[in-house]
Formats: C-alpha cells, sequence, structure tokens
C-alpha cells in the first residue's frame, strides 16, 4: 500500500518545487530511496503530463565509481550524464543516506569527481538550465543523525518537509526582499566570531519550497574581496564523507588565510582544492521555523530558525560575485541564546539579535509553524 506521506511529498515536489507542466521531462535521480517514493514520484509526473525518466542509484555505487576514476573516466561519465540533463526540463533529486561516512577514506578521489563530475553535470547544466529540486528521504541514519527514533524522525521529516506553509514563507521573503537588497554592509558578532563584509549590489534570493526541500533561507553574497575578520561555526559538519567539528576561518579582503577545525590538515586540502575554495561563495539566513537543532545534514541544518550559513566556495549563478569553484561547503552558525547567541548589524544597525529579527523591516521572517 502506497504511503500517503510520499504521495503528499511527490505531490509538493512536483507541482509546487518544479512546477512540471504538460509536456515536459522531468529526471527523478533517487539513491538509496525504496522503490515505493520513486513511483510515487514517477505518478506524479505523469498526473501532471509530464514525462518521468529515473536514474536508480546508490552510495556504495558512487563510491566505487569515484573510487580508482581518473580524470578520464570521469569526464566519460559526466559528458554521458551532461548529455542527458540537457534534455530534461526538470529534476528531482532525493537520496536516502545509507552511510554518511561512506567517501570518508577516499578524500582525494572524492575532490577529483568534485572537479570532474560534478562542475560539469551540476553546477554547469542542472542548476542554470532546469528547474530542480534536491532532498533527502528519511532513514534509520537519519534518524540517529537527529537523535530520535526511527517513527519520531519520520514525523518530524514530514512535517517540516511537508506541513511547512511555503507560500506563506515565500510572501514573507518577498516583504523582506525590498530593504534586504538595499543593504551594504554586514556585521556577525558571536562567540569566536567578528566578521564584516559587503553585499551591495548582490542582492537576495528567496528559497521557499522551490530547490531544496525542506525550505527556509534567503541569501545573498559577499562582494568577493570584502570579507574580513573572522567566524567560528558551531554545528558539525560532513564534507565528503567526513565530519568537521570547531571549524574556523580567518579572512583577510575575502580570502581565508587560517583555517581550523579537529583535523586542520584534511580542511585545508579541502580548501587547496582550486583558487575559489578560500573565498566565499554564499551568506544566507535560516529561518524555517520547524527545525531548530543540528543534525549534521546540511539540507536540514542551513535551514535552522536563528541561524545563517556562510559557505566557501562556489557562487550561484542568480546571485554571482565572480568566485567559481569545485567546492560549495556550507557551514552553519546558529545564534539562537541556546547556542551561544549572535547579533548581527546591516549598515550600523542591528538587525538580529540571538536569533530574533528586531529590525521592523525584517520581523516577517520570524516565521511560526
Amino acid at each position: 500500500m502506497a504511503d500517503p506521506r510520499e504521495e503528499k511529498l511527490a505531490k509538493l515536489l512536483v507541482e509546487y518545487s518544479v512546477k512540471l507542466q504538460k509536456g515536459e521531462s522531468c529526471l527523478i535521480n533517487a539513491v538509496d530511496v525504496p522503490t515505493s517514493m520513486t513511483e510515487a514520484l514517477i505518478k506524479a509526473v505523469y498526473d501532471a503530463g509530464g514525462y518521468p525518466v529515473v536514474n536508480l542509484w546508490n552510495q556504495r555505487i558512487e563510491r566505487a565509481m569515484v573510487e580508482h576514476a581518473s580524470k578520464e573516466s570521469l569526464q566519460a561519465w559526466a559528458d554521458v550524464d551532461t548529455y542527458r540533463m540537457k534534455q530534461m526540463d526538470a529534476f528531482i533529486g532525493i537520496r536516502g543516506i545509507a552511510n554518511v561516512r561512506e567517501l570518508a577514506t577516499i578524500p582525494a578521489q572524492t575532490n577529483l569527481a568534485s572537479t570532474y563530475y560534478n562542475i560539469p553535470v551540476h553546477m554547469k547544466t542542472r542548476l542554470p538550465y532546469t528547474k530542480w529540486v534536491v532532498l533527502r528521504y528519511p532513514t534509520e541514519i537519519m534518524a540517529m543523525q537527529g537523535g530520535m527514533g526511527t517513527r519520531e524522525f519520520e514525523e518530524f521529516f514530514y512535517k517540516v518537509c511537508t506541513e511547512v506553509d511555503y507560500e506563506a514563507m515565500a510572501k514573507a521573503m518577498a516583504e523582506a526582499k525590498s530593504f534586504l537588497d538595499t543593504v551594504d554592509q554586514v556585521h556577525i558578532k558571536a562567540p569566536g566570531t567578528d566578521l564584516k563584509f559587503s553585499v551591495k549590489g548582490m542582492g537576495w534570493i528567496p528559497c521557499a519550497g522551490e530547490m531544496n526541500i525542506p525550505d527556509g533561507e534567503i541569501y545573498s553574497c559577499p562582494i568577493k574581496d570584502s570579507v574580513n575578520g573572522t567566524i567560528t561555526y558551531n554545528t558539525a559538519s560532513t564534507y565528503h564523507g567526513h565530519q568537521f567539528k570547531d571549524v574556523r576561518f580567518t579572512f583577510k579582503d575575502g580570502k581565508i588565510v587560517e583555517a581550523h577545525s579537529d583535523d586542520d590538515a584534511l580542511i585545508n586540502e579541502i580548501l587547496d582544492i582550486d583558487e575559489g575554495a578560500r573565498y566565499i561563495g554564499e551568506f544566507a539566513l535560516g529561518c524555517n521555523p520547524g527545525i531548530m537543532n543540528p543534525m549534521d545534514n546540511i539540507l536540514f541544518d542551513e535551514k535552522i530558525y536563528g541561524s545563517i550559513h556562510f559557505t566557501p566556495g562556489n557562487a550561484y549563478e542568480d546571485c554571482d560575485n565572480g568566485n567559481k569553484s569545485a567546492v560549495h561547503w556550507d557551514l552553519v552558525q546558529i545564534q539562537r541564546s541556546e547556542y551561544g547567541g549572535g547579533e548581527m548589524y546591516f549598515d550600523g544597525e542591528l538587525i538580529r539579535k540571538d536569533g530574533v529579527f528586531v529590525h521592523p523591516k525584517l520581523t516577517c521572517l520570524n516565521l511560526s509553524l
């Protein structure tokens, strides 16, 4: 019997997130996802009058493809998948977490794959040329990450994914955007953090259920060489299979000149993949009221209510400071009082304190379920 929660999620993804139209093709990329969820997505695409194309995948095959790959083999793989992506009008990427450490022991190969597979297929093709949404599927591993029982986590997952009023969120973000688009100077203060930069003229992009599920962020991008100071992130982050803790960056004229974590050597290896990895490609405000605590799953953690993420690496084309990189690593700092607090100033005015917006033009972002 089909799970009605899966059907509701599939309908949201097809009709709201990618807004699939009659006659449009949609690639469903399902990684470690039950057949029932994939079937629900196929049905939702057909119900919308679209044409489903399905790619079934899993993490162990992904590792096998990457572990012994060369630049040439990755380019051959990327050529095929880039061709397929170019035929698509929409992309739904859904991934069930089977083993968060699957790629942890092959960092050099994973970095190689980022450069020669992810950039051409996803950054240069999917992001600019398809209507896309990515999400996770609830698994026992994710429940463990969230510190919950499996059924408890499933209830949490479907609540923050399908019961959020994304239309109301979009309206609030549109209201906030008119003020945010006028901002020049940003100053962030928090434990271990004193950071200044400019977002003048970059604009802000609302994210309310279209490219990510769950959603709830509004992002901009610093002027590339404007970042100065230090930021300390207070959530753990897994990147290419390795979990990093206590990440701290110091910037001079936009560039990360010092990088520390519980593994200094590995974090600097990631930041040395290319020149752009040491510059920032995104600055975002998290405001999903259903997500309050980190679980080391970035699609959830970057939406945490009262958080920011400040992202080394590639800038998105819709908010582009010119920085290009194989890296795009969303790292999160929670500023609510129970996580140490924090203050954010825009052009010298206090706009958010301890995770709560206090500026009258932005209180609309203090959302509730």
